[in-house]
């Protein structure tokens, strides 16, 4: 029986993807054109698979890193930062039809401005082919995943911080995520976490849904890395859950360590991006990325996978995954964005 209400899993088919182009103004600055380079790669290969909508600070300027193609759009305005995952609407199926709906984002508990960020969806409803609903809750899309059908995984870390929504306490927070996705079950991992993330421990770094019983976690065999322990703990509350809820779980290869400006950075496998017929597979010019695609291929015999480096981006502290959003099938691009 299909659920009446649902957080639309990303492993469903999809509409388009939605990306923010860098621009001068941004984190990026200092190295921005090597940014350009790896979000204009990025955008070329998702066009491949399905439209991609390309919000832009100045229209004309970013349309002349591209060749003209049918599945490439875009939209001019002018963000804080890229992180398109976090401050994008999430889509839903309820009565029977797609709806997008905008959450709060205040960047991570107020850590940076968002402002412009937070406003988004709201500027460029218009190439929205669904209706928009705002909601007076702060969740960003990295910080939920959906199995399509009843189930959302999260972490208590992000989702429970009191720098979100200090005014409700973690029974609220729990029911708002069951009301706003229609969820009958709430899963929170109590361990996990990335050296140099800003997010308070996002799942989409941790552990993603590939399909409605299968679980991707990253996994640490390093005993003398700093997250052996607490990625062990992590993999142990998964395989209870999987346990209980009769799941599969896959593990993913840790990344060697990678630093910048004396930084540990946030590498990790688990912030692949699905879109329609291929999976794209973050990369960072380490030991393990080839272990990591071959697991891919082999998880997904029916999907193209394709490797992106990602090594730019996680010096921002986020990688493929964060700096795009999907959107579901019947959110259609409107004439507004062609």
């Amino acid at each position: 029986m299909l659920p009446t209400k649902k957080l639309i899993a990303e492993f469903e088919a999809q509409s388009f993807t939605q990306i923010i182009f860098p621009h001068a103004d941004t984190d990026w600055a200092e190295y921005l054109r090597e940014a350009q380079k790896c979000f204009i790669n990025i955008i070329n290969t998702i066009i491949t698979y399905q439209p991609c909508l390309v919000v832009a600070y100045d229209k004309e300027a970013v349309q002349k890193h591209f060749t003209p193609h049918p599945n490439l759009f875009f939209v001019e305005y002018t963000t804080d930062d890229t992180w398109a995952r976090d401050c994008s609407a999430l889509s839903i199926f309820e009565d029977k039809r797609t709806k997008l709906l905008d959450f709060s984002f205040n960047a991570w508990g107020g850590k940076f401005a968002a402002q412009k960020d937070n406003a988004l969806s709201r500027n460029i409803a218009k190439c929205y082919g669904a209706p928009l609903q705002s909601i007076n809750f702060v969740l960003e899309g990295g910080a939920v995943e959906s199995n399509g059908v009843d189930t959302i995984l999260t972490t208590t870390a992000c989702m429970l911080n009191p720098n979100r929504n200090p005014h409700l306490n973690n029974i609220q927070i729990t029911q708002k995520l069951k009301e706003h996705f229609g969820a009958e079950h709430i899963l929170y991992l109590n361990h996990g976490y990335l050296a140099g993330d800003d997010t308070d421990s996002h799942i989409d770094t941790l552990a993603r849904f590939i399909s409605d019983d299968t679980v991707m976690y990253v996994k640490c065999s390093d005993k003398n890395d700093e997250h052996y322990q607490e990625l062990k703990r992590m993999e142990e509350e998964l395989q209870m859950i999987a346990k209980e809820r009769k799941l599969k779980l896959i593990a993913l290869p840790f990344p060697d360590a990678i630093y910048y400006d004396n930084e540990r950075l946030p590498a990790t496998y688990a912030n692949f991006l699905f879109v329609n017929g291929a999976v794209l597979v973050p990369t960072y010019n380490v030991a393990q990325d080839k272990e990591a695609v071959d697991i891919f291929t082999k998880t997904f015999p029916s999907r193209k996978v394709v490797p992106i480096d990602c090594a730019v981006l996680i010096r921002q502290h986020g990688s493929l995954h964060c700096v795009t959003m999907n959107f579901a099938k019947d959110v259609t691009l409107t004439q507004n964005c062609h």
